[in-house]
């Protein structure tokens, strides 16, 4: 009797292990991304833990949609923000921020993910389910990070290459409502 409990606890440990190599094989690779600016090219990774904030990033990505839309609020110390549908072809001065693609996207959030130098995030409206906006987003800026908004605005990404981007874009002068005074386009791409 014993026998066969010591083989049947060998046969439940095999299977297990064998169960998890399999799940370890099929682990979705992370997306990759660059945003360009004029000011140098910021490249990084979309979080797997996100997969509705990452699927949404890669589709307007691929489409285009990022492609000539503006950094249009930049606070240095704190993160530069973009993704605005209205800042294509916006008039110098106009007010920026309100755009968007009409499909919230629930909130993810993750203690894991943290609001360090460089992490990509959700942009929302002040929301009681905290749903991030379609399309705007941000990228935080101070080495000490923004952690007072962990928890609370969804992180889906990380900028890995060209931090000192970051700190140019949020050092350029800006008007009253944070919209830098010279354009700061982009352009979004998916690297494969």
């Amino acid at each position: 009797m014993k026998k066969i409990a010591f083989l049947s606890l060998i046969l439940f440990v095999m299977m297990n292990i064998s169960s998890n190599a399999q799940g370890t094989a099929t682990t979705q690779k992370q997306v990759k991304f660059v945003i360009h600016t004029e000011f140098g090219d910021m490249k990084g990774y979309l979080c797997n833990e996100t997969p509705k904030h990452r699927d949404n990033f890669v589709k307007l990505a691929k489409s285009g949609f990022y492609d000539g839309t503006l950094f249009h609020r930049v606070i240095m110390g704190f993160m530069i923000q973009g993704g605005d549908p209205t800042s294509k072809n916006a008039k110098p001065g106009q007010q920026l921020g309100g755009g968007d693609v009409g499909q919230p996207i629930p909130a993810e959030f993750n203690a894991n993910l943290k609001h360090v130098r460089g992490a990509l995030a959700a942009a929302r409206t002040d929301n009681p389910q905290k749903a991030s906006s379609g399309c705007q987003f941000y990228i935080v800026q101070p080495e000490q990070g923004t952690h007072f908004l962990d928890m609370n605005y969804t992180v889906y990404g990380m900028v890995t290459e060209g931090l000192d981007v970051i700190d140019k874009i949020a050092s350029v002068q800006k008007d009253q409502n944070d919209r830098p005074l010279k354009d700061v386009k982009m352009t979004v791409k998916i690297v494969d």
